[in-house]
């Protein structure tokens, strides 16, 4: 059990710095490591890596209290990068501390803990609560931006006003070009609703200029698309955000273009044109590069100089300009940032990613930048690309699997589902650690967790209609390290496949579920309220049967949060010694208002609801 209660994390608790602010080079920090009061431990080292060369350092102990021992060294910061570990000498043998635990053997440095000089996270961004729009879905402000039947034909289709309610689908060209009217007006009109609803920044899926509904094949990066309300309704749009304090990112598309795209209809027809070269196209053949194969889709090639140029290098390239008056945009979200600037043998993905970052901080220093990757972002998340990546595989995909079955799409073949899952409460833990242990503290920090969005199966269908656990879906969105995000409707119990999930907002309150309402209101209106949540560190405390509990920490907060996605446990003795807490402290059940004393170790609770329960410390 005394293993359980050796721990350190990248949080205020653990790394003292000279400000609240970022680590610069030269800075002197001081690493402390927590352990059980009565724990065997008779030395702790701490190994760094300076130019390379490993080095150890002695901890000293130096504060025993009756839950916990506290052991400290100072460091210099030397390089960009500090990666450090832990070795723990114990009288039954010595162990290495790192980002994913424990561990007997040598690990690798790829889960050290990691310090990154001249990188922390915004300000703002450290309470925000994301809000996703899909724009055409979510308010018609002003119906005479509204797509007209047969107002164009687009590959062979012809477009299609929809009527607001009937279902929405995905799958065929038709579909992209079936219009709703929701546009930046509409979204303007239902500020009070987002602001009622406790979030505080908005990410809005793409507004530029393109032939289909989702935006992606965009066909010009400095226009706003008319259906929308065109750059003059992005001002006014943020002139209303500005004026409740809420920040904004928005969707942009650098990995590829629409084929109707001027640059792409001049390449392709031209191969001396000026942007001939800001593709991949064989003339004999008429072929080029596309992603995944899509026609409509031309991938951009950032071999070329003139391209990278125009879309982030130059004073007014378009990662720049929109960061500027009168727009000032919060921060970029970047489409399939995993395939950017990768073709065949040739990735440049962290070049291109290293001059993105470089343009965008350095015209917003608080900037978001924000990338979609459904796999392993690590890579991505050094200091050097991303701030956070779209969390699905270091939490949302982990998360369904533990609570229901889920389904993989084999590529080729029948197309039919592989069903996986559900994984057991430890496979459910050791994946969200893994995920967190590769990259800095900095970035988990940043990560964008979410229960579901434009390209998933929303929430509520994905979980069966099982309300438990979608309670403690939402009260782990909310508790776990990261930003949270909403996507839209969510919040009143909207359905949807993959297929189905892009239905136009409702807007009868006698249709929503007012209860989940509530509910996510009182989730949003804790993240942002508490420093442990805001800022604090994480701890697992349990991981047995049907059950997983973590403590959050910061200087003045804590918080336990219990999920059990079976049947009732009557009773449980949570292991609070672990997590440094003192017999005698008082918890209060934030849902409940039950509370309930630390005694001899343990936090006992009469009774594990299938569900969340959050325990708040009492001081």
């Amino acid at each position: 059990m005394y293993e359980a209660s050796i721990h350190h994390d990248g949080s205020e608790l653990y790394v003292l710095t000279p400000g609240d602010g970022a680590i610069f080079v030269g800075d002197r920090v001081t690493l402390r490591v927590r352990t059980g009061p009565d724990a065997p431990v008779e030395r702790v080292l701490l190994r760094t890596a300076p130019d390379g060369e490993g080095e150890f350092r002695t901890l000293q102990a130096v504060e025993t209290t009756p839950a916990a021992r506290w052991w400290s060294v100072d460091i210099t910061i030397l390089n960009r990068v500090t990666h450090y570990r832990f070795l723990i000498i114990t009288a039954d043998g010595m162990r290495w501390l790192n980002a994913s635990g424990l561990h007997r053997h040598n690990p690798t440095d790829a889960e050290d803990f990691k310090l990154v000089a001249g990188w922390d996270i915004p300000e703002w961004l450290e309470s925000a609560v994301f809000y996703q729009i899909f724009p055409d879905r979510f308010c018609d402000g002003d119906p005479a931006n509204n797509v007209r039947d047969g107002e164009y034909e687009y590959r062979g289709v012809r477009s299609r006003a929809g009527n607001w309610g009937e279902v929405a689908r995905t799958v065929k060209m038709e579909d992209q070009l079936t219009y709703y009217g929701g546009d930046l007006a509409g979204i303007a009109q239902k500020l009070d609703y987002i602001e009622d609803l406790g979030a505080s920044a908005l990410y809005l899926n793409p507004i530029f200029s393109a032939y289909s509904n989702h935006r992606y094949d965009v066909t010009d990066y400095f226009q706003v698309d008319p259906h929308l309300g065109g750059n003059q309704a992005l001002v006014h749009l943020r002139e209303a955000t500005f004026r409740r304090g809420m920040r904004l990112i928005l969707d942009i598309v650098p990995n590829h273009c629409g084929v109707a795209h001027p640059w792409f209809q001049a390449a392709l027809n031209n191969p001396e044109a000026e942007t001939a070269d800001f593709f991949t196209i064989n003339h004999e053949t008429g072929e080029y590069e596309s992603w995944l194969g899509v026609p409509t889709l031309p991938k951009l090639n950032y071999r070329s100089r003139r391209l990278r140029e125009v879309m982030y290098q130059g004073e007014n390239a378009a990662f720049r300009y929109w960061l500027k008056p009168p727009y000032s945009i919060d921060g970029w979200r970047i489409d399939v940032a995993n395939m950017l600037a990768r073709q065949g043998e040739v990735d440049l993905n962290l070049e291109v990613g290293s001059g993105i970052r470089q343009a965008v901080k350095g015209t917003r220093p608080d900037a978001y930048l924000l990338g979609e990757n459904f796999f392993d972002a690590s890579s991505q998340l050094q200091g050097d690309f991303l701030d956070g990546a779209m969390n699905y595989s270091g939490f949302t995909i982990p998360l369904w699997r533990w609570l229901s079955p889920d389904r993989v799409w084999a590529k080729g073949g029948s197309r039919e589902p592989v069903t996986v899952g559900p994984i057991s409460t430890k496979e459910f833990v050791r994946t969200l650690d893994a995920f967190r242990a590769t990259i800095p503290w900095q970035a988990a920090r940043m990560q964008f967790n979410l229960l579901g969005s434009h390209d998933t199966a929303r929430i509520w269908t994905r979980l069966g209609g099982n309300r438990d656990h979608l309670r403690l879906a939402i009260g782990l969105l909310f508790t776990y390290p990261g930003v949270p995000s909403v996507y839209y409707g969510d919040e009143i119990g909207m359905q949807g496949d993959e297929h189905h999930n892009r239905d136009t907002m409702v807007w009868d309150p006698a249709r929503w579920d007012s209860s989940l309402r509530e509910f996510y209101r009182r989730m949003i209106a804790l993240r942002k309220s508490a420093p442990a949540l805001c800022r604090g560190g994480f701890q697992w405390l349990l991981a047995e049967g049907d059950v997983a509990a973590y403590l959050r920490e910061s200087r003045e907060d804590a918080l336990i949060v219990v999920a059990s996605r079976g049947a009732e446990v009557s009773s449980l003795q949570l292991p609070a010694a672990v997590g440094g807490i003192a017999d005698g402290t008082r918890w209060v059940d934030v849902l409940t208002g039950e509370e309930v004393t630390v005694q001899a170790g343990g936090l006992p609770l009469k009774r594990v609801p299938a569900g969340v329960m959050i325990w708040r410390r009492q001081q």
